[in-house]
This record gives C-alpha cells, structure tokens and sequence, in this order.
C-alpha cells in the first residue's frame, strides 16, 4: 500500500481513499495480504498501525501486514496495545514483520533522536520488545527486566486473537556485515523472515541457514513463514519503466541507494519470472511494492498479467 507515495504528489492528500480502493482490490482479486511500510519522519508516511486498522474494517479475509515496521522507534507496551487492538478489530490477521532499521544519514539519525531512542542502542532494543511483545501477548502478568526496559507483572488487555499469538518476522539479508546478527536474531525469537534486497540464490542460502540455527536451537519446524519483498514497475517499453521507477524511488529515499538489487522495471513477464525464481527459492510469501505514481494502474497490469501465473 502506498502509505508513502500518497504523500509524495505535488499536493498533500486530503484522504485515504487510495489505500482503501487497492486493500478491497486486493481482497476481491484474492491475494493474500497487504503491507505497509514505516517510518517517523525521515521517511513521512501514514502511520502503519493506524492504517491496518482501517483497512481490516473495510475487509474480511485479507491478512495485514507491515513491511517492516521500526519497532524500536516505540514503547512495548505501547505498541502491544496497538498490535493487539487491530488484531481484535481485523479477527486475527494482523503479521508483524520488523527490523532494526538504518541509521545511515541524517534524517534517519534525526528520526531516532526525535523518538529519544539512541540510534546505536536500535539493535538490541528491538529483541527487547519482541520478547516483550510474546510475553504481553499471552494476557497474563509478564515480568521483563532488560537494558532497555523493566516490567512488573504487566498485564495487558485485548490479548491477541491469534491463538498462537501475533506473528512477529524479523529482517534478515544474506549480504551486509550485520547478516549473522540477523540471522541469529530471528533464529532465536522470530516466527518468519523477510529480505529485501538478496537474489533467488542468496535468498534460498538465507533461508538454510536460518533453519539451520533454529535446528541447533531446538526450534520445533511449526509455524514459519518466509516472505521476500520486491520493488517493481511494470510497462510494456523498458525505458519507461526504469525512468519512472527511478523517479519515484528517487523521491522515496532522497537518493539512490537500490543500484540493482530492486526490480525488475518493464514487462510484466519478466516480473512473473523474477517472483517464481523467489518462489522456488522458498519464498512463501511474496511482497510487491510498485514504484509508480500510477498505483492503481499497476495492480491492474499486475493483476491481468502476473498474479494468475503465481501458485
């Protein structure tokens, strides 16, 4: 969902009637989920939580995910609040996917400054607030006493729909000198992953190995999901496709920071590979965001000329 890209026009929104069009599209067309996306201020957007909650009121069977929330931008008990309210409200569809998010540049420093969180710290806090979230999620006394926070037989109501709790993925990428953190991490506390920039074949590495650890650790198999997010623009002229792609991405993140790792950009055939080679990776769940001003005109091609060919 273009919780992002609503704010990028030229003029500022006066609804949200665009989100809600494409969530019932998506539902009516039979897809699985929608995703939206975070960040406080150095990425302006519509609150992630907020927005699930308004789309799980004009749906039924769509689940509703983020991708990827900045948990650590929040307080624990806040935010289990939230997860569990939308929740209740969508009858249990809520997945959380969540990373540790970036401290690159200035205006994602400036974001964790603004939220009192220091950005070094961003880490660890964030495996602080899953543990904490499983805890609150059960609906009984939790006690946590950690670096970042303290709890004393903290109660916290709604609880969950979902039986087995809200289900929490955590970032992970094959490349990157933080990729055996993240690998660990959500080997140790996450029910699934997502990646964002790895190819089919360093994906499907990702994933064994992931396993693996969870394997050393005694995880039982059980509920896992592995999700992979893609960044595409499809038109028939390939020219077109990559210019507007490249402007709208431009616009986005304030520079170019996806080099060849997003797409593809041009026929819609090429992006129905590209999904089936993540697929067959082991992707089961597949995430596509459209790098266009033209969202609606996108999930019609995509609709007509790829999702049919995805199992």
């Amino acid at each position: 969902m273009p919780t992002r890209g609503l704010l990028l026009k030229e003029a500022l929104p006066t609804d949200a009637g665009l989100i809600i069009r494409l969530a019932q599209r998506v539902e009516e067309a039979g897809l699985d989920s929608v995703w939206v996306g975070d960040s406080l201020i150095a990425k302006p957007r519509l609150e992630p939580l907020t927005t699930l909650a308004a789309v799980a009121a004009v749906t039924e069977r769509v689940r509703l995910g983020t991708a990827v929330l900045l948990m650590a931008l929040r307080h624990p008990v806040l935010l289990a609040q939230s997860m569990a309210t939308v929740d209740l409200i969508s009858r249990g569809r809520l997945i959380v996917a969540a990373g540790a998010g970036g401290a690159f540049n200035q205006e994602q420093q400036q974001e964790w400054k603004v939220a009192g969180v220091q950005a070094s710290r961003r880490a660890s806090r964030l495996e602080e607030m899953v543990k904490i979230l499983k805890g609150l999620g059960s609906g009984e006394p939790f006690d946590f006493q950690g670096r970042h926070f303290d709890l004393n037989s903290v109660t916290m109501k709604p609880r969950p729909v979902q039986a087995a709790g809200i289900p929490i993925l955590l970032a992970c990428h094959w490349r990157g000198p933080a990729r055996e953190a993240q690998v660990e991490r959500a080997a140790r506390l996450a029910d699934g992953i997502i990646s964002i920039s790895d190819t089919p074949e360093e994906y499907s590495q990702l994933i064994q190995k992931v396993q693996a650890q969870r394997a050393e650790l005694g995880k039982e198999p059980g509920a896992w999901e592995s999700a992979m997010y893609l960044t595409v623009n499809m038109q028939q002229d390939r020219v077109r496709a990559q210019a507007e792609a490249e402007q709208f991405l431009l616009g986005y993140y304030g520079s170019e920071i996806w080099g060849d790792r997003w797409g593809p950009f041009g026929d819609p055939a090429r992006v129905k590979d590209r999904l089936l080679a993540y697929a067959e990776a082991g992707a089961q769940t597949l995430i596509v965001r459209f790098a266009s001003y033209e969202p609606e005109r996108q999930l019609d091609t995509f609709l007509e000329k790829v999702a049919p060919f995805i199992d």
